[in-house]
């Protein structure tokens, strides 16, 4: 019996290491796409800044490209759970469409998006990435669909700009985001920022959010 609860448990931190190994080389991985680029990320940076051997690497994820996917699509869904968690965390009455706007944009400015945004460039001339980049994608914006639909009901008169407003929100920040890589304007950013948060007053029922 002793021996069965021995070997139960010598199972389950072998699980336990084998989920800290991935999530190593997952965070190791976004490290290097946002540091250095698709084109000079290679499994072998991937295993030193991970600190994990080569072999695990290669035994988790065996080629980059499965790698570089797996990576991103984890870091959308953390991101997605800290973002859900810090509107749930509001108080009542505060304007949450102008506080989902800020978490939004804190999220998209910084290395998630830029860790995207080397992979998207990359799959338009990869055909391994093609694929897989576009579904990670569409479950992306079907997720971000979903939430923007819990977080904001739809208003009782039909609105067009409520059914095209998450894109539109992902679509300007995008667009901030590359600029801010060329140019970094603070004020501009604030400027546009601020005109989205007024934006979202015409959206949202409840009055200026």
């Amino acid at each position: 019996m002793a021996s069965t609860i021995a070997a139960r448990k010598t199972r389950r931190t072998q699980a336990e290491r084998s989920a800290l190994t991935r999530a190593q080389l997952l965070d190791a991985t976004v490290e290097c796409l946002s540091a250095l680029g698709y084109a000079r990320t290679t499994t072998t940076e991937i295993a030193d800044r991970a600190g994990v051997s080569r072999g695990a690497q290669l035994h988790h994820f065996p080629t980059k490209a499965e790698l570089v996917i797996t990576a991103v699509g984890h870091l959308f869904d953390r991101r997605h759970a800290e973002f859900v968690e810090a509107i749930a965390r509001l108080p009542a009455g505060a304007p949450r469409a102008a506080a989902a706007i800020d978490l939004l944009w804190r999220m998209v400015s910084g290395p998630t998006f830029y860790a995207w945004l080397e992979i998207t460039v990359a799959a338009r001339t990869d055909p391994e990435l093609r694929a897989p980049v576009a579904s990670l994608t569409a479950r992306f914006m079907d997720t971000v669909r979903k939430t923007f639909a819990d977080l904001f009901p739809a208003p009782v008169d039909p609105n067009p700009l409520y059914d095209v407003a998450p894109f539109f929100v992902f679509a300007l920040m995008d667009g901030l985001a590359l600029e801010k890589i060329v140019t970094d304007d603070p004020e501009r950013i604030r400027s546009v920022l601020d005109a989205l948060r007024s934006l979202a007053s015409l959206v949202f029922k409840g009055g200026p959010s």
